[in-house]
């Protein structure tokens, strides 16, 4: 069991000790930490917080605990009830509130949860606040208001038609070019958020032909929830089974995106930022960002326009900082997360839906045939549990570069070792769950592995 604390929030598995797991203690404390935070940066003694989850069985049970703990010391609430990670960050703008609060863990399993804390913008926190968060949470000195200055909980309507409205809005997206492609599509939405959102979406895109897959929202998830292809069988089976021309999937809070391809065989995860990213830059002339972990594609397809591309550490508030300092006018990362600054600066997998399909619809190719137009690279995913370790990541490191002495090096996030042929490996630890992650990127899938595999033996071998 594990309780994981980050700049983006809190995270952990539900039931067990307190400060071991994410209990009503843990949740408690966070809430209270959150609220004087709030208070102190928007210097409002009563602020207004915006609270959106996915369908986990713990949200509800989540969403009262931190409600009632704000109420508690003067903070009001909007509660969007079950939503998307993205319509949340644009709600709070929207309602301009001073912050934000999404109960989900994203990818994780279904025993898993976690608050991802927002600023006044609906963007994540960055490192500093997340520093000045966590030394309130070690110094409690709460205090509770009295009955005549509760914060109010309000439970809003249903946001979601808001954020498909902007959508729907924004210039590239080319509602009648999907009309006329007429798509045959599965969706797969995994007993979650996509439940609400991926469908009445599609709907107002004009597709018709529309078959959902694990559409119930009650938060018993039918597989994995992470959108790897090894989790994906059901949608691959059932694009090919009903001559779709296309399968789409989402994780739990819908902020990652993946695509299956009319051959029921996956896009490519690191592929949805690169086919969007060329969507934008044949329209938009200007720069890109993806994090150190993400394909190389996204470099040779920015370059191709005579742009240029940018590199940041894993973390979306990294990619948005990346994103702002150069003028992105696309971003992400390359597990399935599209920023596109023209909506807002959050992974947005509605967003990148509608874009993705405005692509295709105008290139009138199929999947399989825009696919081949991006250069092809493979990128080997692997981890190492670090759960009762004791190995130190900085001597890690340390014996990998002695290793791999050929390699250039960025440190920037972990170490990352370029080889002479381009290709590299990238090993950092992970935000989200006790592991050290080693990906690898090559142009071949045997090549990706023994690359990774190199660089775990090492680290195995500590």
């Amino acid at each position: 069991m594990t309780l994981i604390s980050s700049i983006s929030g809190i995270r952990g598995t539900i039931g067990g000790l307190p400060g071991d797991n994410l209990t009503p203690e843990d949740i408690l404390r966070f809430s209270k930490a959150y609220a004087r935070f709030i208070m102190n940066i928007s210097g409002n003694p009563n602020p207004l917080v915006v609270i959106g989850r996915d369908a986990r069985v713990s949200g509800p049970m989540v969403q009262d605990i931190i409600t009632g703990t704000l109420s508690a010391m003067g903070v009001s609430c909007i509660c969007l009830g079950l939503t998307t990670t993205p319509t949340t960050e644009l709600a709070v703008t929207h309602y301009k509130a001073q912050g934000g609060i999404i109960i989900t863990a994203s990818h994780n399993p279904a025993n898993w949860n976690a608050l991802k804390l927002l600023n006044d913008s609906g963007e994540f926190l960055n490192k500093e606040q997340g520093q000045t968060l966590e030394m309130l949470m070690n110094n409690d000195s709460s205090h509770y208001v009295p009955f005549s200055e509760l914060g109010t909980i309000t439970h809003a309507g249903n946001f979601v038609d808001e954020h498909i409205r902007q959508i729907l809005a924004m210039p590239l997206v080319n509602v009648d070019a999907i009309k006329k492609a007429e798509f045959r599509i599965v969706a797969d939405v995994i007993n979650s958020a996509g439940a609400v959102s991926v469908e009445p979406l599609l709907r107002a895109l004009g597709v018709e032909h529309i078959h959902i897959l694990n559409g119930t929202a009650d938060g018993h998830f039918a597989h994995n929830p992470e959108p790897l292809p090894a989790h994906l069988t059901e949608l691959s089976e059932t694009v090919v089974k009903n001559n779709a021309h296309l399968g789409i999937s989402v994780d739990p809070d819908v902020d990652r995106l993946a695509f299956v391809m009319e051959n029921g065989q996956m896009f490519g995860e690191e592929y949805t930022l690169v086919a969007v990213a060329d969507y934008i830059l044949g329209h938009t002339p200007g720069n890109t960002v993806s994090n150190l972990s993400s394909t190389r594609a996204l470099k040779v397809v920015t370059e191709s326009y005579g742009q240029q591309y940018s590199s940041s550490a894993v973390g979306e508030v990294n990619v948005v900082q990346k994103m702002k300092e150069s003028n992105a006018v696309i971003g992400g990362e390359g597990n399935g997360g599209v920023i596109y600054p023209e909506l807002h600066y959050g992974r947005d997998a509605l967003a990148g839906i509608a874009l993705f399909l405005s692509h295709l619809a105008q290139t009138g190719m199929t999947m399989s045939t825009l696919r081949h137009l991006y250069p092809r690279f493979v990128i080997a995913k692997h981890k190492i549990s670090t759960e009762g370790s004791q190995r130190n990541f900085e001597s890690l490191k340390l014996a990998v570069k002695q290793n791999f002495a050929q390699c250039q090096f960025d440190e920037t996030d972990g170490l990352k070792l370029i080889f002479p042929d381009g290709n590299w490996v990238h090993l950092r630890t992970s935000n989200t769950e006790p592991i050290i992650r080693i990906y690898a990127e090559s142009t071949d899938e045997h090549e990706s592995d023994l690359l990774a595999n190199k660089v775990m033996d090492v680290i195995i071998s500590l």
